[in-house]
């Protein structure tokens, strides 16, 4: 390509870190995420174990990662902390043993932080483009995630030159960088669709210390279809914002939508596609999945603004194959730029976020399993939530084949508090929190979102506290998670 950085082997790239660096890899969700030189590293990081040396690194990225990101280095045991989000199995495993440090944090404050040095020095940058030029002008490929900050602020550079993205995905990125207090100024983002940054992320070629070339496409698993409950969540959640749209309290041009990542997410988008009453609408959120696509060539889907373009590589392929097509109906930005609390509040963003579970005064847990066992992380869960239009969090009303109830007396763990949540869908149905006090509340949530087979317990627990603006007793408050730790099933609890 006669470019003027030396052309290094994923083995020559990873022998330039060093024990203890900080590094900085492409990557939100297995979109765009680095990978021939983090398997390397991994590879390196064994031989060094084996030999009796320690080797291990501090690990940043946007959010998760993919399986020869996350997944190689956390079977090396090369990860000696992490942040902002994760949901390898293998790191999940490292985490919840305390052998690797995880911090988790809103997904927007991330570069800031590396900005403002609270995550000390960024030693590498290790990041996915389509292209770069001998000016250093490199075009990213999924994902942007944090890549730009990770670009600007790392001592020294490694680019993987990923020929499986086309050079022809110049355009599609909006990269904008805004400036730190007390000089930052409003982000000048004022629809969806607007634009106010660079196709290319600009940094000085000097820094830039090798390029790896590799043929490698995204390690995206595919959703599975929706089934009965997911597509009951989705619909519940279509019909809910078509009674408020009736209601008045949406604008019948509607508002833009923020949904989060899984198979609950896909069946939410799907239904506001196929829902009559909800019009043509725009995405403003973080990750484009498979739905988004195909609601987008449906015609409902009129633009999608995110910061990753997750999708299977079929469906990735068929967007390559119509690039013309998409590039003007979608774009990918920094995270503190997708996630941007000012920009959720600005535009007016409906969020649809997924708890692992509800307590009955709205308070949510989306990161924790029995309150101490990490799952992925808050993710950007957050940043919508506290500045949404309406902020709703679905969830199954069963889990674990009917053992578990996700509607609970108090949360195992806190993410989101009564105070930012609105709205809570499950497959029984939706329960409005909007104006209602504990008690209200309480109600609401056990008749109409809590699963039949265990109304009584809950209703049995709330009609037997009754003191107090929130009517909670500590001493009972964990019954059902108790009652699950000892017996498997959280059905048979006794209050007394």
């Amino acid at each position: 390509m006669g470019l003027p950085f030396p052309e290094l082997t994923a083995e020559e790239a990873a022998s330039l870190i060093q024990n203890g660096q900080t590094l900085g890899f492409s990557g939100f969700t297995p979109a765009g995420a680095a990978k021939a030189v983090p398997r390397a590293i991994a590879a390196r990081a064994m031989a060094e174990h084996a030999a009796g040396r320690p080797f291990r690194i501090g690990v940043v990225t946007g959010a998760s990662t993919g399986e020869s990101l996350d997944g190689a280095l956390a079977a090396a045991d090369a990860i000696a902390w992490r942040t902002p989000y994760q949901s390898n199995a293998a790191l999940r495993n490292a985490i919840n043993e305390g052998r690797t440090h995880f911090f988790d944090m809103h997904l927007s404050l991330l570069q800031q932080w590396i900005r403002y040095g609270f995550l000390g020095k960024l030693h590498y940058a290790v990041v996915e483009a389509s292209e770069v030029t001998a000016e250093g002008e490199i075009t990213l490929t999924t994902s942007v995630g944090a890549s730009n900050t990770f670009l600007n602020h790392a001592e020294k550079v490694i680019i993987e030159i990923n020929s499986h993205h086309p050079t022809e995905l110049y355009g599609l990125h909006d990269i904008f960088e805004p400036a730190d207090p007390p000089f930052r100024r409003e982000i000048p983002i004022y629809r969806t669709r607007d634009r106010c940054g660079d196709t290319v992320v600009r940094i000085d070629p000097r820094r830039i210390a090798g390029v790896v070339f590799t043929d490698e496409p995204d390690e995206v698993a595919a959703f599975r279809d929706a089934d009965p409950i997911t597509k009951r969540i989705g619909e519940n959640v279509a019909i809910f914002l078509a009674s408020e749209i009736r209601a008045g309290r949406i604008p019948e041009s509607f508002l833009p939508i923020q949904s989060g990542v899984g198979n609950i997410a896909n069946a939410v988008l799907g239904a506001l596609g196929e829902h009559p009453e909800i019009p043509p609408f725009e995405m403003y959120s973080e990750v484009i999945q498979d739905s988004v696509i195909e609601t987008m060539e449906k015609g409902k889907l009129t633009f999608a603004s995110g910061t990753s373009l997750t999708v299977s590589n079929e469906v990735l392929d068929h967007i390559y194959k119509n690039l013309d097509f998409f590039r003007r109906r979608m774009v990918l930005r920094p995270q503190e730029i997708s996630n941007s609390p000012e920009l959720v509040r600005r535009l007016g963003i409906i969020s649809v976020n997924t708890a692992i579970e509800v307590d009955l005064f709205g308070n949510v847990n989306s990161t924790h399993i029995m309150g101490s066992s990490m799952m992925n992380g808050i993710g950007g869960s957050g940043d919508f939530t506290r500045n949404a239009y309406i902020s709703i969090f679905t969830c199954p009303s069963l889990a674990k084949g009917g053992r578990i109830s996700p509607i609970v007396p108090l949360c195992s763990h806190l993410d989101h508090s009564e105070h930012s949540v609105q709205v809570i869908v499950t497959d029984q149905g939706v329960a409005d929190l909007r104006g209602k006090d504990p008690h209200q509340r309480s109600a609401e949530i056990i008749e109409k979102c809590a699963h039949p087979d265990f109304r009584d317990e809950l209703r049995s627990y709330s009609s037997d506290v009754r003191n107090g603006h929130t009517p909670q007793t500590l001493s009972r408050a964990y019954g059902m998670h108790q009652r699950f730790l000892e017996t498997g099933s959280m059905h048979g609890v006794s209050w007394r």
